[in-house]
């Protein structure tokens, strides 16, 4: 099982790219397979050091269960053991989330990305529990918790992290967005638990805690892997000059979305869309509509995504190696 001290460099996280009518309540077979798997393919080689699929950007939520065990299949298939590969897992409730966890354990993955069930929210005892039990009745499955306080009505204090370390021993990772107690979330993990940040604010996590800041995970690898990897480099190399050149290259990238990245209420809204139009406007790969209900995107969160992607496009082209391809 991947420890928490093996998990380091840039994991990015993947859309699930959609056939055309993705978008109808109706659809079923919605995954384009080989989208799919050339992304995965494409990403690998061009450095990333691990894969997340089925987050939020990936749709987990909104898929059948059927394009469920596809999305697996395709990805870890595509992967072909070469990098770490996490996969999303939560579903609406203890049960469901149970199913889905044994086809990733099935499948080879090397662990799951796991929030909690997304029906009613849970007090920290129930958290805890909840991670207690996956972890005993999936020893084998490395669990990377997904603190999104957003999108699963829950904060992860402080005494979660305590509970995890205490009663889940195959949690050894986290993704996380923000973390004002970071400190303290190492200090009561004994550094069992890596907290991963997104490539926005690894340098922050790299001030507060250089020796524990071995990673990061980037929506954005989905445009185009080389600024995010660029940054993480940086920072392992210990060369402060070029991690905030890095870091601001992405802050560029990123302004016409800034505005709407900080307003968390618009944001968990229009989440999936955002990303995928982003991704879609940067070239590197086609993700294809967002599925039902959340296909729907205002013309002027449409016209900032499309110009993060473009900008996206032009850092990729500084950033990358001599001879990369920056087309589709």
């Amino acid at each position: 099982m991947i420890t928490a001290a093996e998990i380091n460099g840039m994991y990015g996280i993947i859309p699930t790219p959609a056939l055309p009518g993705a978008d109808r309540l109706d659809a079923v077979d919605t995954v384009d397979t080989d989208e799919t798997a050339r992304l995965v393919d494409r990403l690998v080689r061009d450095g990333a050091s691990g894969i997340i699929a089925l987050g939020t950007t990936g749709e987990c939520p909104a898929l059948s269960e059927d394009d469920f065990d596809v999305v697996v299949d395709t990805v870890v298939g595509a992967v072909a053991g070469r990098v770490p590969v996490f996969v999303g897992a939560t579903g609406a409730g203890g049960h469901g989330t149970a199913r889905r966890l044994r086809k990733v354990a099935d499948s080879g993955a090397t662990g799951a990305l796991l929030g909690l069930p997304m029906w009613q929210p849970l007090t920290t005892a129930m958290a805890v529990d909840y991670f207690a039990q996956a972890s005993e009745a999936f020893p084998e499955l490395a669990l990377m918790v997904y603190a999104n306080a957003r999108a699963f009505r829950y904060q992860f204090p402080v005494d979660f992290w305590r509970g995890v370390f205490a009663e889940a021993p195959t949690v050894t990772s986290a993704k996380v967005s923000r973390a004002p107690q970071l400190e303290r979330m190492l200090e009561v993990t004994e550094g069992k638990v890596n907290f991963v940040p997104s490539d926005m604010v690894v340098h922050d996590f790299a001030a507060r805690a250089p020796r524990t800041t071995t990673a990061c995970w980037a929506t954005a690898a989905g445009m185009g892997p080389e600024p995010s990897i660029a940054l993480m480099d940086a920072l392992t190399r210990g060369d402060t000059k070029a991690a905030q050149k890095a870091a601001a290259d992405i802050a560029w990238a990123n302004e016409p979305l800034a505005h709407l990245f900080a307003d968390q209420e618009i944001f968990a809204s229009y989440n999936t869309q955002i990303e995928k139009a982003r991704i879609a406007a940067a070239g590197y790969c086609r993700p294809g509509p967002a599925r039902s209900p959340y296909h729907h995107l205002p013309q002027e969160y449409a016209a900032a995504s499309a110009a993060c992607g473009e900008r996206w496009r032009e850092l990729r082209a500084r950033t990358a190696p001599a001879g990369t391809n920056h087309q589709k």
